[in-house]
This record gives structure tokens, C-alpha cells and sequence, in this order.
């Protein structure tokens, strides 16, 4: 398996974050066994409630339209009786607004992002999650020749910063301890 993010090829599909860049990779295995997608995610798909908020509160600007604009003035013209007009104001206006409150209290929004069907080929998927595969994952080796080494010399074992790797004595370490006894 490569990282999506950097290409690297990983050791075992059991990596939970790539080794060079960090990404979590803890679904990506699982995205890839499948074909690009979770099968989670084609369960609640296939589940989708046709009548949702959006279509609630469509339907219930429809019926505020339809009743105020159409049913009011056609009773006006017709000459129905003042209270009849009235009545259908109020079931109109009253209906709608009933409508609205309904839709936002028992029915589910949309989801923001729509869930494509699961398409189990992965040949449908081109160039999806492969990341840097083609390119080099690793940077450019570089190499030096063998007959470019050169040994440290005897005195030059020293850090430069520190001293601390100097090669030392085993006679001198020895005396100075008897020295230290006296």
C-alpha cells in the first residue's frame, strides 16, 4: 500500500500512520480492499428517506402560495361570502406555517455531501487514491565512491564541539586513579 499524501510505500497494511509524512492511513486499507468507497457509508445510502426538511418546507411554501394567491382571489371573484375568503387567508397562512414547524421538528435534513453508490469494480476509479505511486517515493540516493574515504587520523577522534570521543589511555586512566587514592 503507498500513502495517498506522499507516495511512500508501506511495510504492512496494518500501518496506522505513514512513515514519512504522518498521514493516518487507519481507513485507507480498508478504502482500498473496496474499491474506493466504505460499505458503511453504501448502507446509508441505500437507507435515504425520500421526504426530507427541504421537501417539508417546499411543499409548504406551495401550499402558502397556492391558497393565498389562487384559492383566495378565484373565491373573491366568484362571490363567495367574506367569511369563506377569510377562512381559506387563515387555513392558508395558519397551514403553512404549521407545515414549516412539522418539517423542522420530525424530519431529517439532507446530508451535505451526497454518498455516490458503491461501485465495488475498482477499474471505475482511474487515478483515485494512488497517490505518488508512478513518481519516486524515496528522494534521489546519492552516493560516494570508495576511493573518496579517507580514515580519521589517530589525534583526530575529538568532537568538535564536545571532546568526548577521544581515545583514551588504559595506563593513564589507571595511575590517575592511584593517584587519587593517595
Amino acid at each position: 500500500m503507498h500513502c495517498p499524501r506522499c507516495g511512500q510505500q508501506q511495510v504492512s497494511e496494518e500501518i496506522k500512520f505513514c512513515s514519512r509524512c504522518g498521514f493516518p492511513l487507519g481507513l485507507v486499507s480498508e478504502i482500498l480492499a473496496h474499491g474506493g468507497f466504505l460499505p458503511q457509508l453504501a448502507d446509508l445510502h441505500q437507507g435515504k428517506k425520500k421526504f426530507t426538511r427541504k421537501l417539508g418546507l417546499k411543499i409548504a411554501l406551495i401550499w402558502f402560495l397556492f391558497i393565498v394567491f389562487i384559492l383566495v382571489p378565484l373565491a373573491g371573484i366568484t362571490g363567495a361570502p367574506g367569511e369563506a375568503i377569510g377562512g381559506l387567508s387563515v387555513i392558508g397562512v395558519c397551514g403553512a406555517l404549521v407545515m414549516m414547524v412539522l418539517s423542522f421538528l420530525f424530519l431529517e435534513n439532507d446530508p451535505k455531501y451526497p454518498i455516490q453508490a458503491a461501485d465495488p469494480n475498482p477499474q471505475t476509479f482511474p487515478g483515485k487514491l494512488t497517490g505518488n505511486v508512478g513518481g519516486n517515493a524515496l528522494p534521489p540516493a546519492t552516493s560516494r565512491p570508495v576511493s573518496s574515504y579517507v580514515p580519521p587520523a589517530a589525534g583526530s577522534w575529538k568532537a568538535p564541539d564536545t571532546g568526548d570521543l577521544v581515545p583514551r589511555s588504559v595506563t593513564e586512566e589507571t595511575t590517575k586513579l592511584l593517584h587519587k587514592e593517595d
